[in-house]
C-alpha cells in the first residue's frame, strides 16, 4: 500500500485507532455470530464455561482457533493445537496478524513468549507492515516488548506508514502514561536503536513526543549519541 508523502499515520490512529484490527470480530472471515455480540464479548467477563463453549464452537477451524485463543491467553489450548500442529503458529488472519500479533497487542507476555518458542517469527509483518514490536508498542505491552526485543526483533522497522515502534510509543495513543514513559525508555535503551527515523509524514518519534505527550524529555538520552553518531 502506497502512502502519500504528507499522509501522517499517527493522526490517523488518533481519529481511527479503534479501527485497527484488535479481535475476532475484526479480524475473522466467516463468523457466524452477529457484530453486536462480538462487540458484547469485548465488554463482558467471562467464566471458564463461556471459554469452553467458544473453543468447541470452533474446534474444526484450528486456524481461527489458535488466533482466538493467542489473544484470549488461553494457553494450553494453544500449546495442545501446536502439538497437533506445529505450523499452526505461522496462520495469520486476512489482515496479516499471527498468533504472535494478538498475544502482544493483548499484552499476554507468557503467550508471547511460548509461541516464539514454537517457532512464530518475530518480525513477521501484517497487510499494513506491523510487526508483533509495533503492536506491543501502540497497547503499551511493555512486558511483551521486552520479550520480543530480547528474542531478536527489529527496533527499526517501518511499517509502511514509516512508522517504528518509537513512534507509536511515543505517540501515547494506546497506553496508560506510565507504561507510555516505561515503553520510550525500553526503547531509547536499545543499542541499535535509529531515533532520528522518519515517518510518511516527516516526523521523528522525537518530534512526534513533543507534540503529543509529557515524556518528550526522554528522548535526551539518545540525543548526545546521535549528535556523535548518525545511527547510534
Amino acid at each position: 500500500m502506497e502512502f502519500p508523502e504528507d499522509f501522517n499515520q499517527l493522526e490517523l490512529l488518533k481519529t481511527h485507532g479503534h479501527l485497527i484490527p484488535r479481535g475476532a470480530s475484526s479480524l475473522w472471515t466467516g463468523e457466524e455470530d452477529g457484530g453486536e455480540e462480538e462487540e458484547d464479548e469485548e465488554d463482558e467477563e467471562h467464566g471458564e464455561q463461556w471459554y469452553l463453549e467458544k473453543e468447541s464452537k470452533l474446534k474444526d477451524r484450528p486456524e481461527e482457533l489458535v488466533l482466538w485463543a493467542a489473544e484470549k491467553n488461553r494457553l494450553a489450548t494453544v500449546k495442545q493445537l501446536l502439538s497437533s500442529n506445529p505450523l499452526l503458529v505461522h496462520c495469520c488472519d486476512r489482515d496479516g496478524y499471527t498468533a504472535l500479533h494478538r498475544a502482544a497487542y493483548s499484552g499476554h507476555a507468557v503467550m508471547a513468549a511460548a509461541l516464539l518458542d514454537a517457532g512464530s517469527k518475530v518480525d513477521r509483518r501484517t497487510a499494513d507492515g506491523w510487526t508483533p514490536l509495533h503492536s506491543a508498542c501502540r497497547w503499551g505491552s511493555v512486558a511483551v516488548a521486552t520479550i520480543l526485543l530480547r528474542r531478536g526483533a527489529d527496533v527499526n522497522t517501518q511499517t509502511n506508514g514509516g512508522l517504528t515502534a518509537l513512534h507509536l510509543a511515543a505517540s501515547h495513543a494506546g497506553a496508560p502514561p506510565t507504561d507510555s514513559a516505561l515503553m520510550l525508555e525500553l526503547l531509547l535503551s536499545q543499542r541499535h536503536l535509529q531515533p532520528n527515523l522518519r515517518s510518511s509524514s516527516g516526523e521523528t518519534a522525537g518530534e512526534v513526543a513533543r507534540r503529543s505527550g509529557p515524556h518528550h524529555f526522554l528522548f535526551e538520552m539518545v540525543e548526545d549519541c546521535v549528535n556523535i553518531l548518525s545511527p547510534c
